[in-house]
């Protein structure tokens, strides 16, 4: 097993391999920030680009075809299993519950590993919107959250914005400031409640021609502003636990409406015991996760790598404390 150097230095020095066989014009060979190397570079808009993300220019022609090959997103869904070992992760809630960081999770790791991901790996923060594949401009985590868990507690959608240099702590706190907020006011509606309720109000017929509106205004890239922030169909991924209602992670699919382009479930936790090369018995931990994401925006390469260090960093979670070396981006 690597150490935590070795993983440091793979993330410190992280480029999609997926991208290094082809030259840099037309492959997806990642751009730096000089100015600074732990932000993204401002761009100015051009013709063709969302407001949520900037057009692909310099995408390979293959990739540039799938999106009229598969048109919807339930068209190019891939699934798969993988099996995290979750010790140290362990170890560490335990540690930041001591420091006082209250309800500290593997839901935190889980997430502050995809965002160190996203910012070495940037290709899988790419969405597809208009059968065009965008660089989404932030990252967005989105998950449903609910007040208590019984059977008819109010749940409301969250969605949390994150800087692709934050540390593991800055992530707890983010996404705790958010989620904390949302069940505190469950039993005053939030303004995707507000915007549900208005829209359930519409009768059949009238509400299919809204979203059929809607649809084609998402399609051309022109839906509202103030809808677009509201969206809990717009982000770079959307996470469920199942752990937390005790049963296994689902595969659950990713929504033709809007542009989420990865659904990550995660489930209940397990123990084993396991021999290692030098015949020693040691127990450890591990963590069913179960992944469904949209093929179109990076080819199966780019996606193993990203994965296979996402599971390298939530197995070395110690690494998320810190800040990268640099954070890369995506292709013009």
């Amino acid at each position: 097993m690597e150490n935590e150097k070795d993983v440091a230095s793979e993330v410190a020095t992280a480029e999609p391999t997926a991208t290094t066989e082809v030259p840099q014009k037309t492959a997806n060979a990642p751009a730096t920030t000089e100015e600074n190397p732990l932000a993204y570079r401002k761009r100015k808009r051009r013709l063709g680009d969302r407001r949520e993300g900037r057009k692909l220019r310099t995408i390979q022609p293959v990739l540039r075809l799938m999106p009229y090959i598969m048109p919807k997103r339930s068209d190019a869904l891939n699934t798969f299993y993988d099996r995290l070992e979750i010790s140290r992760v362990d170890d560490l809630c335990r540690r930041k519950v001591r420091e006082g960081k209250i309800h500290f999770s593997a839901l935190h790791v889980l997430l502050a590993a995809y965002l160190r991901t996203i910012s070495q790996r940037p290709g899988i923060n790419r969405f597809v919107s208009g059968q065009k594949i965008f660089a989404r401009n932030e990252i967005v985590f989105v998950m449903t959250v609910k007040k208590e868990l019984s059977l008819n507690a109010p749940e409301t959608l969250i969605k949390v914005k994150f800087n692709p240099s934050d540390t593991l702590d800055e992530v707890y706190e983010k996404f705790n400031a958010t989620a904390q907020a949302a069940i505190a006011s469950m039993d005053h509606p939030t303004e995707f409640d507000k915007l549900s309720k208005v829209l359930s109000l519409i009768p059949g017929q009238l509400l299919r021609f809204t979203m059929w509106v809607l649809r084609c205004l998402d399609y051309i890239g022109r839906l509202p502003k103030g809808l677009l922030e509201l969206s809990p169909f717009h982000g770079s991924m959307i996470i469920t636990s199942m752990g937390s209602l005790g049963i296994k992670p689902i595969y659950h699919h990713i929504y033709d409406f809007g542009n989420l382009p990865v659904f990550i479930s995660y489930g209940t936790k397990s123990v084993c015991y396991e021999y290692d090369r030098k015949g020693v018995l040691n127990r450890k931990k591990y963590m069913d996760v179960k992944v469904v994401t949209d093929e179109r925006i990076c080819d199966g390469h780019y996606y193993a790598s990203a994965f296979k260090l996402y599971k390298k960093l939530v197995e070395h979670p110690e690494v998320l404390e810190t800040r990268p070396d640099k954070v890369v981006e995506d292709i013009d």
